[in-house]
């Protein structure tokens, strides 16, 4: 990814149960809704869900690889659509703008559904390390 507006990155992933299970395992987010079926299907999801972190980490992870270096400061996001397991997402992120007196961007973030529903979306601010390599 370049490191200049208009810069995009995108990275898509089949959500998976060994996601979900990883998730749980590290932050301790044992809500039923992600891993009882029973409980799920009886809420108005009418299944199990994703937990929003583990879709926001597509995000996360297209951040720190794509502009090595770089600290999240921000995050402004809604959640539009649920997640299942077994579901592919693409993330993408797009460079909106840049501090020219701080290394500093300005992000738009989205997560979609292979069939382009949008699942998330808003912006988030990061600090950019100008000397770090960049993708291309």
């Amino acid at each position: 990814m370049r490191l200049e507006v208009g810069g995009t990155a995108a990275r898509t992933v089949r959500i998976t149960d060994e996601h979900i299970d990883l998730y749980a395992r590290l932050t301790g987010d044992r809500n039923p809704i992600h891993h009882d079926e029973a409980f799920a299907r009886g809420t108005r999801f009418g299944g199990r869900i994703a937990q929003g972190g583990v879709v926001t980490g597509i995000l996360d992870a297209l951040v720190a690889n794509e502009l090595p270096g770089s600290v999240l400061v921000r995050q402004s996001l809604r959640y539009l659509a649920p997640v299942r397991p077994g579901e592919t997402v693409t993330g993408t992120i797009e460079i909106l703008a840049l501090r020219e007196d701080k290394p500093i961007a300005r992000l738009g973030v989205r997560v979609t559904s292979e069939g382009g529903t949008p699942v998330g979306g808003g912006e988030a601010t990061v600090t950019v390390e100008r000397s770090a390599p960049a993708h291309a």
